[in-house]
């Protein structure tokens, strides 16, 4: 009797945009050149409205919005002086109702914590 070595692959905890391209066309049969096409106008298309000052909103997804941060004094601590930083905006992601509460009934997720 000869006992095999098995070598355990680290539980992946994230996907990279090849891994949704790839899900993408298994799932759907499309081509990967099409779906990563796809893809890639989409996150162009959130980029340029975001930037042009519009909010993306995708029912039971969840909305891409412009949050506004207030101008504000902070602290450079290496030569302890004041900077003063203006109002700006950042781009952020607000998940809608339905998403948030699909990640909460995960067993996956629950299991994830636990560890």
């Amino acid at each position: 009797m000869s006992v095999q070595q098995l070598t355990l692959q680290p539980f992946k905890i994230f996907m990279t945009k090849a891994d949704v391209i790839n899900q993408i066309a298994e799932k759907t049969g499309i081509d990967k050149a099409d779906v990563s096409a796809s893809v890639e106008a989409f996150f162009n298309i959130v980029k340029t409205n975001m930037a042009s000052g519009h909010n993306i909103y995708v029912r039971g997804f969840g909305s891409f919005i412009n949050k506004k941060r207030k101008k504000k004094i902070a602290r450079n601590i290496s030569r302890n002086t004041a900077i003063v930083i203006d109002e700006h905006y950042i781009p952020s992601f607000k998940p809608a109702k339905i998403f948030v509460n699909k990640i909460k009934n995960s067993d996956k997720v629950k299991q994830l914590a636990e560890k």
